[in-house]
């Protein structure tokens, strides 16, 4: 009996890897090459004629951590962990609201809403922005009319219209799995806290956010890492003043043509929102893990 398990052992873990092959084959080629390409490219130097020269060095890293470009940085981190946690704080009472509905035609009919701006281009909602919160625009005609301030504010081309543009684009981005994670919670068991004495609070912080944690870090890595890279909401909402790490990079290739330290820049990053998912899987698989019987 022992060697018949044996090879059927064998030709199921063949049979494994030959439906993984092209999961690998497509990650080895449009995620592992570029990454490789952009490592390899990092190392090399801008020669004086804007050609790339094969000398390889550490140099555009260290170059990297000139105290102008770590204030870039910094800038997009702070701006990227804002929109996060402003994207948590709106995300999960819409989505529980979401949930608590009775029937699932009312609940399908929100999502719907939610997703509804993924009906527009992006462009033309980050251009929408623009005639909210210019100068001319019409929150500040809005306010002007109601003599709320004599002055019009200064919405536009700074790190608050970055910030607002960006919480717009990636709040649905928190909602749905925010959602899905709660749908699956047992209504019992918050019945059941309500029962034992728990006020509002005490079941939100030890049944809500516990039992939903998976949707948490889904949303928070789903939100999180592309507004580190953003570049065209920046660009567009935030001017030459509120440069973040996405228009850093696309200057270094497009404008300056020093595609090395582009790739440096670029290549930091990249290993940074890795470490941010690999960090986020493990959490998620040891929550998993702890809640299994």
């Amino acid at each position: 009996m022992q060697p018949r398990r044996t090879i059927k052992s064998s030709s199921t873990s063949r049979l494994s890897w030959v439906w993984h092959a092209p999961a690998l084959i497509w990650l080895a080629v449009l995620i592992g090459l570029p990454l490789l390409s952009v490592a390899v490219l990092s190392l090399a130097r801008r020669s004086p004629g804007g050609e790339t020269e094969w000398v390889l060095g550490i140099s555009n890293y260290s170059r990297a951590l000139d105290p102008l470009y770590l204030w870039i940085h910094a800038r997009s981190l702070l701006l990227a962990l804002a929109t996060t946690l402003i994207c948590l704080a709106l995300g999960f009472p819409v989505a529980y609201f979401i949930t608590r509905q009775p029937s699932a035609g009312r609940r399908n009919l929100y999502l719907f809403l939610v997703t509804l701006p993924f009906w527009t281009s992006f462009l033309i909602r980050t251009y929408a922005w623009i005639l909210l919160l210019r100068t001319e625009g019409l929150i500040n005609n809005g306010l002007l009319a109601l003599g709320a301030i004599e002055q019009p504010l200064p919405l536009l081309y700074n790190n608050f219209a970055i910030l607002v543009g960006l919480v717009y684009t990636e709040l649905p981005f928190m909602i749905l799995p925010l959602y899905t994670a709660l749908e699956r919670i047992d209504r019992s068991q918050i019945e059941a806290s309500s029962d034992l004495g728990c006020s509002a609070w005490q079941t939100f912080w030890r049944i809500l956010v516990p039992l939903s944690r998976p949707g948490i870090t889904a949303g928070v890595v789903l939100v999180f890492v592309p507004s580190v890279g953003a570049y065209l909401t920046p660009d567009l909402l935030g001017g030459a003043k509120s440069l973040m790490t996405g228009n850093l990079i696309h200057s270094q290739f497009a404008v300056v043509r020093d595609h090395p330290f582009g790739s440096a820049i670029a290549f930091i990053v990249m290993v940074g929102v890795l470490a941010l998912v690999a960090a986020s899987h493990r959490a998620t698989r040891e929550h998993s893990e702890l809640r299994a019987p």
